[in-house]
């Protein structure tokens, strides 16, 4: 089997406060661009995992990351020997080892079906795994994990992802938001709570990592009609209604600045 892992953005981050429990309450609209990493699974005696792809050299321990950890916890019979091409950037804010896990969750659902109860499993391995186990748009409240359906009025919208390259942990960035509600995330059509909305860690990733306002800066005049941070950074992603026009963007920021990465795609 075969599964992309979809990058995943956030149309629209609202921080609303800290918890308790040391998480923070959000309101988010979850979207999911076409392309992403590739897992590609075979079967065999026992699981094992091969970590291949211009990013699989960035992570620390390749057999205690989400894959790793969501092929233990889910049972399929035989052993499976899993492929991961790291196409995607680590720290991101794309949902990278969340959006490997919901692969695998999506590939054990075909073969064997997934237990009772994955729902949970899903939530335990990270915030962002059961929005990436439906790799479409949602929405997520709580820590992100309690999903709604979200509108899909943007299904094929042209998208251009950028990154610094320079990674950029969740940790620091959720812990420099200044505590301050500034409002729910607006209701309506997935543009519309996209044009609206706001990513209330764009401030506290900016201050921890600048680079994210230049990449913000030559997403901006390109024409697009949205440019945001996603998640806690330091991806950058540009919404265009013109294909055309993100291919221009794309090659003009990949002439301007050749040592950022970038991804162009569609919105699913």
């Amino acid at each position: 089997m075969i599964e992309t892992a979809y990058a995943k953005i956030n149309l629209a981050l609202h921080v609303r406060r800290r918890r308790e429990d040391g998480y923070h309450e959000l309101e988010t609209l979850f979207a999911f661009v076409d392309a992403g990493d590739v897992l590609a699974a075979a079967p065999a005696e026992r699981d094992s995992l091969h970590v291949v792809g211009e990013f699989g050299g960035t992570l620390d321990d390749p057999f205690d990351n989400l894959v790793a950890r969501a092929l233990n916890g889910l049972p399929r019979g035989a052993g499976w020997r899993v492929t991961l091409e790291k196409n995607l950037p680590v720290a991101a804010g794309l949902g990278g080892g969340s959006a490997d896990a919901g692969a695998v969750f999506r590939m054990v659902g075909r073969a064997a079906g997934l237990p009772e109860g994955w729902e949970r499993f899903a939530a335990s391995l990270g915030a962002d795994v059961p929005a990436c186990v439906a790799s479409r748009t949602v929405v997520g409240r709580g820590t992100g994990t309690e999903l709604e359906t979200g509108p899909d009025d943007l299904a094929g919208t042209a998208v251009l992802l950028v990154n610094p390259r320079v990674p950029l942990a969740t940790g620091p960035v959720f812990r420099g938001w200044d505590g301050i509600d500034r409002g729910a995330m607006p209701e309506g059509t997935a543009r519309e709570i996209a044009l609206h909305g706001r990513n209330d860690l764009e401030a506290p990733a900016l201050a921890l990592c600048p680079v994210v306002g230049e990449v913000l800066g030559a997403l901006c005049g390109t024409g697009a009609w949205l440019v945001r941070m996603s998640g806690s950074g330091a991806t950058c992603f540009a919404l265009y209604d013109d294909a055309g026009l993100r291919d221009a963007a794309a090659a003009a920021i990949g002439a301007a600045r050749p040592e950022w990465w970038q991804l162009a795609g569609a919105l699913r």
